[in-house]
């Protein structure tokens, strides 16, 4: 039964070799995986946090960036508000000055067709002045050819004179102003 029992012991080969070497591997692993974290492991993982840092800082440049660009944006759109209130003054003020160009033109209009028809009046009196001094000139020419006729009749100048007068009548006061 002995020779059974060495036979079970010897199945696993748990000798003080193999625990000696296995206890020897375990701190060649612990070793390896200390350099090796050392070595690789470290500086992937600052790699990474670098990169997370970059990731980060990009981040926080974006939010700046839109905040910047937000406050940009009302920034231009209060100066284009501006701009249209200004543009409305100009456009108000530029109405003003044509309604004042406008009032100023037809004031000169007004004063220029008065002045027209003043001058135009007063040609019309010249011309019926005229015309009055011609028909009195035509008159004494008819009544001097009258006389003439008369005087060529022998009539006397009480005869003439009557026949003048009562000429004049008949033409009467309103011939002379009309």
């Amino acid at each position: 039964m002995l020779l059974a029992e060495q036979d079970y012991s010897f199945l696993f080969n748990l000798d003080a070799q193999l625990l000696f070497d296995t206890l020897l591997l375990a701190i060649a692993v612990f070793f390896l995986f200390l350099a090796m974290s050392y070595l690789l492991f470290n500086p992937a993982r600052k790699m990474l946090r670098d990169r997370q840092n970059r990731i980060e800082q990009d981040i926080d440049s974006a939010k700046e960036d839109k905040e910047s660009a937000a406050a940009l944006k009302a920034e231009y759109e209060g100066k284009l508000k501006e701009v249209d209130k200004e543009a409305e003054a100009i456009l108000a003020e530029a109405r003003q000055k044509a309604i004042k160009n406008e009032a100023k033109i037809i004031d000169e209009a007004k004063e220029e067709a008065s002045r027209i028809i003043k001058r135009a009046q007063e040609e019309a009196e010249l011309e019926k002045k005229h015309a009055m001094d011609d028909m009195k000139q035509e008159m004494i020419q008819i009544a001097s050819l009258m006389a003439q006729k008369v005087v060529a009749a022998s009539i006397n100048t009480e005869i003439q004179d009557t026949l003048v007068d009562e000429t004049l009548k008949e033409m009467g006061d309103s011939t002379w102003l009309s």
